[in-house]
């Protein structure tokens, strides 16, 4: 019972911990919207990162629901934040931008929430609770591993221009704290669907992080503005 009770103690705190490291990325992008509001445009910034991120959140929200994946409610408490924020994003990007982008965004948001009914709706009707977990989590797996596109467009970036100006230090730090906290989480939870797309996570991070203590160190660069700035 004891060991049971440490067991569950600890994934409960790797849990807690990658929500914390989690909410600074999904406030990341709150200096580009303050920027966006002030000017009243979203100037040539794109809003494609925060649909992604949307679809991304609300099927791991999915997942993380009790009638799909008893005993790891931490994963659907932090999508259900992260959802949250990026409708935010994504409605004030479509109230600023110009009528073209407008319709796009519209369109695009539509289509989201489209998929997560048609998502939900498949797995309820014709899906037992074991068949809804795999199908939900080869989902979550596959969509957080699209989201690698970011931080692998980020690294070769880096190595390409021998700067870190686009890879801000505590993003990568975030981003890295929050996978590892993830990959313990799923790992004490025996969940494939959490520690995989993590595990993989874990090692972009610790690049970032390699790459950006190489690349400072020589070039004596300090990093801006994320050139995409989004949740990866």
């Amino acid at each position: 019972m004891i060991s049971f009770t440490h067991h569950s103690l600890f994934s409960d705190a790797a849990g807690v911990a990658g929500n914390l490291f989690a909410f600074v990325l999904f406030v990341s992008p709150i200096p580009t919207f303050s920027r966006i509001v002030r000017n009243r445009s979203t100037e040539q910034f794109s809003g494609l990162p925060y649909i992604y991120t949307l679809l991304n959140c609300l099927i791991c929200l999915w997942y993380g629901l009790p009638h799909v994946s008893p005993g790891i409610i931490l994963v659907a408490t932090v999508n259900s934040v992260g959802a949250v924020f990026q409708l935010v994003y994504v409605i004030l990007f479509i109230v600023y931008a110009d009528k073209g982008k407008k319709m796009r965004m519209l369109g695009l948001l539509l289509a989201v929430f489209g998929a997560f009914a048609v998502i939900a709706y498949v797995s309820m009707t014709f899906f037992d609770s074991h068949t809804r977990q795999l199908f939900v989590g080869c989902l979550s797996v596959a969509s957080l591993i699209s989201m690698f596109a970011s931080p692998l467009f980020v690294i070769n970036l880096v190595i390409r221009t021998k700067s870190v100006e686009f890879m801000p230090f505590y993003l990568s730090l975030a981003t890295f704290l929050m996978s590892i906290s993830f990959l313990t989480y799923g790992v004490l939870k025996s969940d494939l669907f959490i520690y995989l797309p993590n595990g993989i996570g874990t090692v972009l991070g610790a690049i970032q992080l390699a790459l950006y203590a190489y690349y400072s160190r020589m070039s004596g660069d300090g990093s801006r503005e994320p050139l995409i700035p989004s949740f990866a």
